[in-house]
């Protein structure tokens, strides 16, 4: 669960502000300020995605693919294809998390600062700044330009479960392609975004919970 729940918390905060500091701003904190602004300024999103978590000491990875919504405020939902069925839905108030092939569904109150250095997209679609929580430490240049990699360190205790995040942008549309957290127990989530649409029109009930009469909602 926890793995799989660092995946789709890695995604959710970006009501971010442009990036402002005293002094000289670098490039990098300038990049993250303009993709903070555009996501500021949308209020829904789609993409289709592929996900691949490495198990520690097993030499495993597990990998699975889907369909992902996000909208104002702090709202997501996870469509994970077959045999990965697993529930990932955020309401704006609770995040729902129930396993494949599990009759018990985690529910537990959004902590939007918790959530928000696991799932970045979270930040994206809530109220907090993902440059108050994180530092751009390196910029790199990839595709000849066409990417920008940022990777981002947390400030103080803005993230103190994370150890760094990489995020892949894309340089002219500033649009989030890949988002890579490592932990600070060893671990590592991997997410690739494709087909990313801003502001696509979604269907009213499409973050409701919907309690089946074979599920049973555990708090915690």
């Amino acid at each position: 669960m926890g793995n799989r729940r660092r995946a789709a918390l890695a995604a959710l905060f970006l009501f971010l502000a442009p990036v402002a500091q005293a002094g000289v701003v670098s490039s990098g904190d300038a990049l993250l300020g303009r993709v903070a602004a555009k996501y500021a300024a949308a209020r829904s999103l789609s993409a289709s995605f592929r996900q691949e978590v490495p198990l520690q000491n097993v030499g495993i990875v597990r990998r699975a693919s889907g369909k992902v919504y996000f909208e104002r405020p702090l709202r997501m939902r996870w469509d994970y294809k077959p045999p990965d069925a697993q529930l990932f839905l955020a309401d704006g108030d609770y995040f729902y998390f129930r396993p494949a092939e599990s009759s018990q569904v985690y529910r537990k109150r959004i902590d939007e600062k918790a959530l928000g250095g696991k799932i970045p997209l979270l930040l994206l679609f809530g109220k907090g700044d993902i440059a108050a929580m994180f530092r751009v430490e390196e910029t790199v240049a990839r595709k000849g330009g066409e990417e920008t990699g940022l990777r981002l360190v947390p400030r103080d205790d803005g993230a103190p479960e994370v150890r760094r995040l990489d995020l892949v942008v894309g340089t002219a549309d500033l649009l989030i392609r890949e988002v890579h957290i490592y932990d600070r127990l060893g671990g590592a989530n991997h997410l690739y975004l494709d087909g990313t649409v801003l502001d696509p029109s979604l269907p009213r009930d499409l973050f409701r919970f919907r309690k089946s009469p074979r599920e049973e909602v555990v708090d915690g």
